[in-house]
């Protein structure tokens, strides 16, 4: 099986009390590295520039097999500032490189995205016609797993990334979405989201609401989980939609579910994987057999 993921690759520099501390990281460099963990063989195409916190990205996706398909960053790699708010979730200022990211698709990138078995897309812009009009031009028609994982701080206008991330959705095997996207780009109601985005055409819609769970609305039907429960304490949410997302993609590149036991099985799955990649720091994805391994890949290369 094979997946491309189209989307960010950037450098988490992340401020706390104990003091800074740099790590690989982007919502789609995470979930291109978390595919491969599940054993698919995966393309990230993404923005990178030719400078340090380039190499270390470089490096990183060397380390876990996963292939780049880079395009040039003329003001040199995204980076994001995090901090936590008092309530403790994470707070993120990016640099101009990352607002202004922007993807093109060579032959190499279109060979890649033409014979993948699912193309997922995350944390794209979304606001920008040029970029969603290549990206159209490029896809084709793959199959795609869509996240519009959207961020603030890289949004220029709300409306046009909600245009754009429809244009897509409308035609995704599966699109994800949680309850921070239903608040940022529409009115906060995620069930009624859930809704719109299956009446614009979306072929199935996973709706994630932390610690109330996930529903997933297919034509079979609709199915829920709870969140999963692990062993030990929850250390650090960051990059638990991101492993969704990757589980999801992972089992699409094996086909569409064919009946209602095969997509509660796709939906249990998630969100075990996410419960595990919230058990360990870091957003590498995890499964619960692969929790011994903590602090394998957290800090990149």
């Amino acid at each position: 099986m094979t997946a491309v993921v189209i989307g960010d690759a950037l450098i988490d520099e992340i401020r706390g009390a104990s003091g800074v501390r740099e790590l690989v990281g982007g919502a789609a460099l995470n979930v291109a590295v978390g595919l491969r963990r599940l054993g698919v063989e995966t393309t990230l195409i993404a923005m990178v520039g030719v400078d340090e916190a380039g190499e270390h990205i470089r490096e990183y996706l060397r380390d876990h097999d996963v292939r780049l398909i880079e395009s040039a960053a003329p003001l040199g790699s995204s980076r994001a500032v995090v901090t936590r708010s008092p309530a403790g979730e994470p707070q993120y200022a990016f640099n101009d490189a990352a607002r202004g990211r922007s993807i093109r698709y060579g032959d190499a990138a279109r060979e890649a995205i033409s014979t993948a078995d699912v193309v997922a897309i995350s944390c794209f812009p979304f606001d920008r016609s040029d970029e969603v009009d290549a990206l159209v031009d490029a896809l084709r028609d793959a199959r795609i797993a869509l996240d519009p994982n959207p961020r603030s701080g890289m949004m220029s206008d709300v409306a046009e990334f909600v245009r754009g991330f429809e244009l897509l959705a409308a035609r995704a095997a599966l699109v994800k979405v949680g309850a921070d996207d239903a608040t940022l780009l529409y009115d906060g109601d995620l069930d009624a989201l859930r809704d719109r985005l299956r009446r614009l055409g979306a072929g199935a819609v996973l709706a994630t609401a932390g610690a109330d769970g996930a529903v997933l609305e297919t034509d079979a039907g609709v199915f829920r989980a709870p969140i999963a429960t692990l062993p030990g304490p929850v250390t650090d949410t960051v990059g638990a939609g991101d492993a969704t997302l990757a589980s999801v993609a992972a089992a699409l590149s094996h086909g569409e579910p064919k009946t209602d036991a095969e997509w509660q099985q796709l939906l249990d799955d998630a969100m075990l994987i996410a419960a595990a990649t919230c058990r360990a720091e870091g957003g590498l994805l995890r499964t619960p057999e692969s929790l011994h391994e903590a602090e394998r890949g957290v800090f990149g290369s």
